[in-house]
């Protein structure tokens, strides 16, 4: 993997506050948000490095440890127990007068494969560094298990996507982040899910809910409906004076539960009565006579 400059993928020099952080990243997050660069692969790849760059110079922690390590900030912890160590060695061995300059390389050098004196020519392993990715995906999507490739770090990794993931929800893939350093094992990739909603059902975990539009007279009569489920239609009995309002459950007519093959929640149908408008003579004549007889 290439080492990211995160100061310059956001514009910044070093000495930037954590307010000029937020409002570059705000910026340039709308500038090559996918929505606004459909289909544009290189506004993808910007929009994912420039979220990379935010997530670590936002916490200061993390930009403290990038500062001083860079694209090895992950393993600043592991740098510094090594030097800790490293210190103590040397401390003893002045104590001894037994310390030469040989007995050790630079720092660095020693956590990247240096020596030690009484010690074999043993390396320091380190696992990979961990990349995150977001997928931005329609509910429609996630409604049946399905593949698809992603582009991370110029690498294609085929994934499979179970149906029913929610939105936020993380995904760690094994194996597939950064290289490992001195033979250490890769880092992992974690993928965010971010689901956006553009059907007219609503969702609250496996439950779908939905308004149904009944006309005056069906409420009052009762009849038959044509209801849209997810994935198709189904007919109701409409009750005679069905009341606005009125809810029905329609069972396993929900949402596909999470790694649960063929297991649903519930649909909410939810009735709203359509009142007729622009009524002619005659209606509301006949609406007079009725109103009358009540």
């Amino acid at each position: 993997m290439a080492f990211l400059d995160y100061y310059n993928i956001l514009g910044l020099s070093k000495t930037a506050s954590e307010q000029e952080i937020k409002k570059a990243y705000r910026k340039l997050a709308r500038k090559y948000h996918p929505d606004l660069n459909p289909n544009n692969k290189e506004a993808e790849k910007k929009f994912k490095e420039i979220n990379e760059a935010h997530e670590v110079l936002s916490n200061p922690d993390n930009r403290k440890k990038y500062d001083e390590y860079g694209e090895h900030w992950q393993h600043a912890d592991a740098y510094k127990e090594a030097e800790k160590q490293q210190k103590q060695q040397r401390s003893q061995y002045r104590t001894q007068d037994q310390f030469s300059s040989s007995d050790y390389s630079d720092f660095f050098e020693s956590m990247f494969g240096g020596a030690a004196s009484g010690a074999s020519n043993r390396q320091v392993k380190f696992r990979g560094q961990d990349y995150n990715a977001e997928l931005q995906l329609d509910l429609k999507d996630v409604f049946k298990t399905h593949k698809r490739t992603l582009t991370v770090n110029n690498k294609n990794i085929r994934i499979t996507i179970p149906a029913g993931i929610e939105n936020g929800q993380v995904i760690k893939i094994k194996g597939h982040g950064g290289e490992g350093i001195n033979g250490g094992p890769k880092g992992d990739l974690y993928i965010h899910f971010a689901i956006i909603n553009t059907t007219k059902f609503k969702r609250d975990g496996d439950d779908l809910y939905v308004d149904v539009n009944i006309d005056l007279y069906k409420a009052l009569l009762g009849g038959e409906q044509l209801v849209d489920t997810f994935d198709g239609q189904v007919k109701l009995t409409i009750k005679p004076e069905t009341e606005g309002g009125t809810t029905v459950k329609l069972r396993n007519k929900g949402f596909p539960k999470y790694k649960k093959e063929g297991v649903f929640g519930d649909l909410y149908v939810t009735y709203r009565i359509k009142i007729p408008k622009n009524l002619s003579v005659k209606e509301k004549e006949l609406f007079t006579e009725l109103q009358k007889l009540r």
